[in-house]
């Protein structure tokens, strides 16, 4: 029986993905099953009889992003254990990523010896959390239960309306954005409602600089 464990990589941005493929074959024991461009790409390739012993992902990516694919694998094949890989620090991106299924947190400019740790932890422990996410998740265990702070209200936030949220960040029009979630535009007009509640604010402008603020999104 093989010794090696197998690690999907899902990844938007083509050579950091292979270079990361590359990085990931070095280590002993492991091994790049399949590399993906989304969460789309990522089902599609899946396949029931062999699959990954680590998912490895990004979180801001086109089609199907970290969050909605984390949530799919944990319901559909609970037993991949998740690694989220990104450049968002942010308490928010973690909190939710953690949310959805993950059970660890690298940044991308983390050393190799910390991916490969966060490999062996997860398979070992069950989850990986460094010392910077360990730090972010106990500052915010209160407040991930006060609706009132901007932690708390973004851990709330359904798919439909991160969805929005992101689509409010472009130039596109509220009808537009309505043609692209193949939703009305009076239920776009209730996503903005519910969102300027959540999280406070009361323009479009507001929900731009608070998806900024806490790393949904990058200029």
């Amino acid at each position: 029986m093989s010794d090696i464990k197998y690690i999907a990589v899902v990844d938007d941005h083509t050579m950091f993905r292979k270079g990361l493929i590359s990085l990931i074959n070095l280590f002993p024991g492991y091994k790049v099953l399949f590399d993906a461009a989304n969460g789309t790409d990522f089902i599609k390739q899946l396949k029931p009889q062999h699959l990954p012993d680590i998912l490895l992902l990004d979180i801001a990516m086109p089609e199907m992003d970290g969050y909605q694919l984390a949530s799919w694998v944990t319901i559909n094949y609970p037993d991949i254990p998740i690694l989220a890989l990104s450049t968002m620090d942010a308490e928010t991106a973690i909190i939710k990523m953690i949310k959805h299924g993950a059970k660890g947190y690298v940044l991308k400019d983390a050393e190799p010896k910390e991916l490969k740790q966060a490999f062996d932890d997860v398979l070992k422990d069950g989850f990986f959390y460094n010392e910077l996410v360990s730090h972010k998740i106990i500052r915010s265990i209160n407040l991930l239960a006060d609706n009132r702070s901007a932690i708390g209200a973004f851990a709330k936030l359904s798919d439909r309306e991160t969805a929005f949220l992101k689509l409010a960040c472009s130039e596109k029009t509220y009808f537009e954005i309505a043609k692209e979630m193949f939703v009305s535009e009076r239920t776009v007009d209730g996503y903005r409602e519910s969102l300027f509640k959540k999280l406070n604010v009361s323009t479009r402008v507001g929900l731009v600089l608070y998806a900024i603020k806490n790393g949904l999104v990058q200029l």
